[in-house]
């Protein structure tokens, strides 16, 4: 996609500005503007003096009601010392998005690079591909905050432990296996954060998401915020924990969020073991911790954890918890220090640890154009390069599953025409998977493959609910007239996603229907590509000698029709490990899951 801009000058002088590195930044000082004549008496603007002084400095002078202000995501200003509000909210988990509040797109800024869900990514087994990505997603997201467009904290990645194959969110994560999840964490947020030497300064500020063992948001009665995962010490060692500790010990990550639901009875944003005993003493965490959205008031309102909103948010303080997403801690806060359940220099403590992060970010140091990081503007998101590593990314994730006789790749000689059938033929959005922004452009399936060969394309099910064969009988005859078919089915996120887990492992509605009727009738092979987070239990289809092939691409991202095409013909050679759930262990899994009590 190539967008245009009009600037306000000549040719001339852009290229002059292009050559000096100078953005196109119209974002105020969070702080410290050196506009203002009072910043040069305030010890918490001065850049010579190190981080500590200048938070103690800082803390030192606000009242208690605008300390309280400081508690939740939404943190207003103190316009007595030129502080602007701010938004802590920002998404990053596989690109810029706009989920939180804190990012929005408009502008000079329509889009941002879209890469594979995590899922995806992980699959690729590259270690090196993972903090890349990192370090372009923190590019485009400095970029947009020069411009006034997001934040600088981003509440990614979700390194949870994806135990559960149903758990519609288990698309956001690494996986089931603790080593890789672990690894992804750390080399995710190093390159996201863009840490210095020292690992002082900050490019944007990461946040390893939901402590912990949380896989489930409702399932069969049961949701997160009622949810008390019973958890063996073992278990938690040698599973809970890796990834989350190798995110701060090895990634030095700025954030850790607490989770909904409990774990052995306790809300883990309540737990002093979890957050101040082990993230902050054991793993030494020079950051923050934060709640999931919302998640004090759930433990009080729905948990009813504690007897009153004081001594939750006392409770949730003194237990490590340094911000809130949500407004509870600053408004029940301040009662709890007049009740003397907490004490002042409690909410001290947590400021230390937030503010500390605004420092290292730059956000105290004046005009974020004069900063590290300043010079990064709208040409800097969406370019070429990006776009090409999304593209890459969505090669090396994609899983071959089935080859039955060397089917694959097919060939543009031997197969001149080729049917592309299915719910996911055409999508674009369904590809980026959740916690997405706006992507910089699309290329869908049926349109990767077009450019390769001549297509028939027949959708076959209106959705991915398929609960119709009306469309079965165009697909079907597609395949009868073309060289080869290629079957694009699996999932979106009407069946997975946050707040819906599924059921089952099946296909839904009647896909599996339309596979096995298309590829009877196929002139020449069949090829089924999925896309999925979650694991489907594909053994008809390995079965089925009528299915030649078999390929997982996950949710692939921007580029995923083209990255498909490739697979398809030959053009990149796909992995065959399945970070993912293969089919016999997502039906040993399912079995275990249906027959006995949930993880």
């Amino acid at each position: 996609m190539t967008r245009s801009i009009s600037l306000p000058f000549p040719p001339s002088l852009l290229l002059l500005l292009l050559v000096l590195g100078l953005s196109a930044a119209t974002r105020p000082p969070f702080a410290c503007d050196p506009g203002e004549k009072t910043t040069k008496d305030f010890p918490f603007c001065w850049e010579s003096l190190p981080v500590a002084e200048r938070v103690r400095d800082f803390i030192g002078r606000l009242t208690l009601q605008e300390k309280l202000k400081l508690l939740g995501s939404t943190a207003a200003g103190v316009p007595r010392l030129g502080i602007k509000g701010y938004e802590w909210w920002s998404e990053a988990l596989h690109g810029v998005s706009n989920v939180g509040p804190g990012t929005k797109f408009g502008g000079e800024f329509p889009g941002a690079t879209s890469f594979p869900q995590v899922i995806t990514t992980a699959a690729s087994f590259n270690a090196s591909l993972w903090e890349q990505i990192g370090r372009v997603v923190s590019d485009e997201a400095r970029a947009m905050y020069n411009g006034g467009m997001a934040g600088l904290t981003y509440w990614s990645p979700n390194v949870n432990i994806f135990r559960d194959p149903r758990w519609g969110r288990g698309q956001e994560t690494p996986g089931e296996d603790p080593v890789l999840a672990g690894e992804y964490a750390a080399r995710y947020v190093r390159g996201l954060q863009g840490n210095d030497d020292e690992g002082e300064r900050l490019k944007v500020a990461a946040c390893c998401k939901h402590y912990t063992a949380y896989d489930l948001d409702n399932w069969s009665g049961v949701d997160r915020f009622h949810f008390n995962a019973q958890v063996s010490k073992q278990d938690m060692e040698d599973t809970f924990d890796v990834p989350f500790r190798e995110c701060v010990l090895q990634g030095k990550v700025a954030s850790v969020m607490c989770s909904f639901n409990q774990v052995n009875g306790i809300p883990t944003c309540a737990d002093p073991k979890l957050l101040r005993h082990t993230i902050r003493g054991n793993w030494r965490l020079n950051g923050y911790i934060v709640s999931d959205c919302d998640s004090v008031g759930v433990f009080y309102d729905n948990q009813h954890y504690t007897s009153t909103p004081e001594e939750a948010a006392a409770s949730a303080i003194k237990a490590g918890l340094d911000l809130d997403c949500g407004p509870f801690l600053g408004v029940h806060t301040g009662e709890a220090i007049k009740r003397g359940i907490l004490r002042e220099a409690d909410v001290d403590g947590a400021l230390v640890n937030t503010v500390t992060i605004q420092m290292r970010l730059g956000m105290f140091d004046g005009e974020p154009s004069a900063q590290r990081f300043g010079n990064l503007g709208p040409r800097d998101v969406c370019t070429p390069a990006h776009k090409e590593l999304a593209l890459e990314a969505a090669r090396q994730g994609i899983v071959l599953l089935k080859n039955h006789k060397a089917s694959l790749p097919l060939s543009p000689h031997r197969h001149q025409t080729v049917a592309v059938i299915g719910p996911n033929s055409d999508v674009t959005v369904t590809m980026i998977g959740n916690y997405a922004g706006v992507a910089c452009d699309y290329t869908s399936p049926v349109q990767g493959i077009g450019r390769c060969v001549k297509t028939i394309h027949q959708q076959g099910c209106i959705d991915v609910a398929c609960t119709s064969d009306q469309l079965f009988g165009a697909a079907i005859e597609a395949s009868r007239q073309a060289d080869a078919t290629v079957l694009i089915m699996g999932l979106d996120h009407s069946i997975e996603a946050e707040f819906k887990d599924r059921a089952g492992l099946l296909l839904p509605g009647r896909q599996q229907e339309l596979v096995s009727k298309v590829a009877m009738a196929s002139k020449g092979p069949t090829v089924l590509v999925l896309m999925s987070g979650g694991p489907i239990d594909m053994s008809f289809a390995k079965n089925d000698r009528h299915v030649a092939g078999i390929i997982w691409a996950g949710y692939p991202g921007q580029a995923g029709g083209t990255a498909i095409a490739d697979v398809l013909f030959g053009t990149h050679n796909p992995g065959t490990r399945v970070e993912s759930f293969n089919v016999a262990n997502a039906m040993v899994l399912y079995r275990i899951l249906t027959q006995g009590k949930l993880s």
